[in-house]
């Protein structure tokens, strides 16, 4: 990718950028109240159409922990099919993968954290437990060429135990 001329001493900046939208899952997960599985196909519809490059439509994550999402199904087989936009799910375990799979998702997402305050507070394990139960989903993705993001949660700060020492960071990406 080229790179535009450096702005004012900053990093040169890329002629492109890619957006993941993940409004309908990471957003939707966190209210008080379940949204309408109609209103999040619409929301989701609405966002594909915007000229996004993907969108995280939901999780395929246990209904009793994030009863928010657990229309997953539902809502990936009642949005529209756009052409160019990539739509992509939270996948924390095998029974998610295989939910998604049936599904028909474009790429997963798994996730853990720097904190493990936050993955026992969120996923209910440590870092090392949650590297080790998204090994064999990633596996399967590959075997099915189903891409999969991988990302750290509380990069930077944790909720519960404040600052996140960069080097922490690094031990979850190696």
């Amino acid at each position: 990718m080229k790179a535009s001329p450096p702005y004012h001493g900053f990093m040169p900046l890329p002629d492109r950028i890619r957006i993941t939208e993940v409004g309908p899952r990471d957003g939707l997960q966190n209210e008080s109240e379940v949204v309408p599985t109609a209103l999040k196909i619409d929301f989701i519809n609405r966002l594909q159409r915007s000229g996004v490059a993907e969108v995280e439509v939901s999780g395929f994550v246990h209904p009793k922990w994030v009863p928010q999402l657990s229309d997953a199904v539902e809502v990936f087989e009642g949005i529209e099919r756009v052409a160019g936009v990539v739509r992509s799910a939270l996948v924390p375990n095998e029974q998610g993968w295989e939910r998604a799979q049936a599904a028909g998702v474009d790429k997963i997402s798994v996730f853990t954290a720097a904190s493990d305050a936050f993955t026992q507070k969120n996923i209910n394990c440590s870092i090392d437990e949650s590297l080790a139960r998204f090994a064999p989903v990633v596996r399967s993705a590959a075997a099915a060429n189903v891409p999969v993001r991988g990302y750290v949660s509380c990069a930077v700060c944790c909720p519960y135990a404040g600052p996140i020492e960069p080097e922490r960071v690094a031990e979850d990406v190696h």
